[in-house]
């Protein structure tokens, strides 16, 4: 349980100074519920008080404090009109502006004949210097209770700046003293200071550079966060090794019939994956690796030969796809060679119903079934198996850490897992999301894969495209045209794709098909099925088909409006093509003119094709955080940390939790006591559990 020290941090929002009933709901939906999560709502600006001009030396937009002596004081005619205090110095004359004023409180604070300091921004109308609502009016006595630095917090509508100044500043003081959890050496090389006065130097900045994420109290900070994310997902990787395992070590006999039926030698990258994946397997403990791989990469064929691992050693595989079009596909390539080697493969989707379905269930319970192929309906609570060894999941970028976990507990005993993906992911990203796991990647393409011609061109040549798209239909070629995702709406992305699909159907009549999300699956699938067997010849889709069936006959992808995809999504869409052996290429149709960060983009699809390396350009041109909060939903979202500008943060405590668990895996020598303390502050309760003496 959370220790005692913590107590007061967690307690609810409405307990600090100021935060009434009303308040309370406001701080909630800014940063949240607990005291805590104020105190990681970090300042994103600096108000500087300090600059102490006269009247006459002030500037249009500067924020000043200024001694000056109040004068005549002029009401409003109308609730309209604002309430207005002549004010003056030596050097000149300058109105302090109130709306919705009190008269009384403004007689009070600024009294003609005395002086005072008033600090705010300052405005010139009609050529004459104004301070609309100072920040502070105080007399010159008091002139010590002007806070000359103050920080700026993000806010919310409605929730006014200084009531989250005055709460945190309520707050910071009475922050409890915690064991320091980080180490003494580490500390000294980085110049950092404890956690509790790098807490009180964030929320306190002195200068813009104060702001900056490697700022010394910020970088401490964000480095408790990364260590307690990386400390959680290797407790949990932990915990995968002290579950029973078995070892899973076929002779081979499967593996030399498919490798002698494939039409290509396996890569070295696939050589070395499989090398892995086999000593993983053969371990007593469960494996739980991620398979990252490019586009046309050959994950598919590494992943089939590791289910064929499993079932020559006696026990059932089990490949989970995203989409039915993709267990399909998966089905349909599996089946040949799987009939050519005596092994039993299976599909169990949506559409196995009735008998059929409920004789696959009995099948794959009884241990009848070698490799059972589906959606994620595979692991409901009506799906068993009588030995299942291994579960592949595919293109699950998606699939976070504790569905990873209740995975594992769906085959009893043993069951290891393999995670592909087809998004390459920088190491940043992959540290965050896939700590739990071992990684394998897969950097090298198939011998005999030609390079794909990627082209740009402005949308107001598409008559141009369309004749192009002709002389390549006479050529024999498949085409793809995808069309954006407008915005989240299934039925504006319909119409969007729907008027270039009646477009360019005038043009080419019936060869042309139609594919979004908001047909029914199996209308879907019927039109998929048709372009796969060459039957239509230009399909017309969203990005439905980015995730999709290989067409190896499909040598041209034109993408609409590519400035509004991210790169790697782009490059995603490029993968469709060039899957076979035949010079494909890659249109980029944008609406001029471009921005800088869409140039950037359309100019690096142009220069490579390696995912990897888009996948870094991608983090660097978009942020971590648009990638964490989209693309990659399976990723943790930090409050502090910046994965991207803080990544050599994130090596580190990669490496250290690495070193804290060999050294001391129940967390129970001094630093590891503390580290606890880290773990709940950062609320990685669920991991604590998994200690023994937790």
């Amino acid at each position: 349980m959370r220790p005692e020290v913590l107590f007061p941090l967690f307690a609810p929002v409405r307990s600090l100074p100021g935060i009434g009933p009303r308040l309370e709901k406001l701080v909630e939906r800014l940063s949240g519920p607990k005291i805590i999560d104020l105190l990681w709502h970090l300042p994103s600006g600096l108000i500087d008080r300090r600059n102490r001009p006269t009247i006459a030396q002030t500037h249009d937009g500067d924020v000043a404090t200024i001694e000056v002596t109040g004068g005549l004081h002029i009401p409003p005619r109308t609730k309209r009109l604002p309430y207005r205090v002549h004010a003056f110095d030596d050097t000149g004359e300058m109105q302090i502006v109130f709306f919705n004023a009190k008269p009384d409180y403004i007689l009070k604070i600024l009294p003609e004949g005395e002086r005072r300091i008033v600090s705010g921004r300052v405005e010139f109308y009609q050529g004459e210097p104004q301070m609309t609502h100072p920040d502070h009016i105080v007399a010159l006595d008091e002139i010590e209770s002007l806070p000359l630095l103050e920080p700026v917090y993000p806010l919310t509508a409605g929730l006014p700046l200084k009531s989250i100044q005055k709460a945190l500043r309520a707050t910071i003081p009475r922050l409890p003293e915690l064991p320091e959890w980080q180490d003494a050496s580490w500390l000294k090389a980085q110049g950092w200071s404890a956690w509790r006065p790098s807490l009180a130097a964030a929320h306190e900045p002195h200068a813009l550079a104060d702001l900056e994420p490697d700022a010394p109290a910020r970088a401490r900070l964000a480095y408790d966060e990364l260590l307690a994310s990386q400390l959680a997902l290797g407790l949990i990787r932990l915990r995968m090794r002290r579950l029973p395992g078995r070892s899973v070590a076929g002779d081979g006999h499967l593996r030399e019939k498919v490798a002698a039926a494939l039409p290509f030698d396996l890569t070295g990258a696939q050589q070395r994956s499989l090398a892995e994946i086999f000593a993983d397997m053969k371990s007593k403990h469960r494996m739980l690796r991620l398979l990252q791989g490019d586009v046309g990469s050959g994950k598919t064929v590494v992943a089939f030969l590791a289910m064929l691992n499993a079932v020559e050693a006696g026990f059932q595989a089990a490949m989970m796809a995203p989409t039915e079009i993709l267990a399909r596909q998966h089905h349909a390539m599996l089946a040949p060679f799987c009939e050519a080697a005596g092994v039993r493969v299976e599909l169990l989707s949506g559409r196995e119903k009735g008998k059929r379905r409920e004789d696959i269930l009995a099948a794959a319970a009884a241990g009848d079934i070698d490799i059972l192929v589906g959606t994620h309906a595979l692991f409901q609570d009506d799906v068993a198996f009588e030995a299942l060894a291994l579960a592949v999941v595919d293109e699950q970028h998606r699939f976070g850490v504790h569905q990873r976990l209740m995975l594992t507990a769906k085959g009893g005993t043993g069951i290891d897992v393999l995670v592909m993906t087809a998004t390459p992911i920088p190491r940043t990203l992959t540290l965050t999301a896939y700590g739990d796991m071992d990684v394998s990647k897969l950097d090298e393409k198939p011998p005999g894969r030609m390079p794909i011609d990627t082209r740009a061109l402005p949308l107001d040549r598409l008559g141009e495209v369309v004749a192009r798209l002709d002389r390549a239909l006479a050529r024999g070629a498949q085409i793809y045209w995808v069309c954006p995702l407008v915005e989240e709406s299934d039925e504006i992305d319909a119409a969007a794709v729907e008027q270039r699909y009646s477009h360019l159907h005038a043009t080419f009549g019936d060869r042309v098909g139609l594919v979004h999300g908001r047909m029914k699956p199996a209308d879907k699938d019927a039109i998929m099925a048709r372009f796969q067997a060459g039957n239509i010849k230009v399909l017309v889709a969203t990005t439905v088909i980015e995730v999709g069936v290989d067409v190896p006959s499909a040598t041209v992808m034109v993408i609409e409006h590519a400035e509004r995809f991210g790169l790697a999504q782009l490059h995603q869409l490029r993968g469709r093509v060039g899957r076979g052996g035949e010079k494909s290429s890659c249109l980029l149709l944008y609406q001029a003119p471009l921005g800088e960060t869409a140039e950037a983009r359309i100019k690096i699809m142009r220069e490579t094709e390696d995912g990897f390396r888009i996948a870094e350009e991608d983090l660097r041109l978009r942020g971590a955080g648009e990638l964490l909060g989209t693309r990659q939903s399976g990723l943790p979202v930090f409050r502090i940390a910046d994965v991207d500008a803080q990544r050599n943060l994130l090596a580190a405590a990669y490496d250290d939790a690495r070193m804290i668990l060999d050294r001391d895996p129940e967390l129970e020598h001094t630093r590891g006591r503390a580290l606890r303390v880290l773990l709940y502050l950062f609320e990685r309760d669920a991991a604590i559990r998994y200690l023994r003496s937790g």
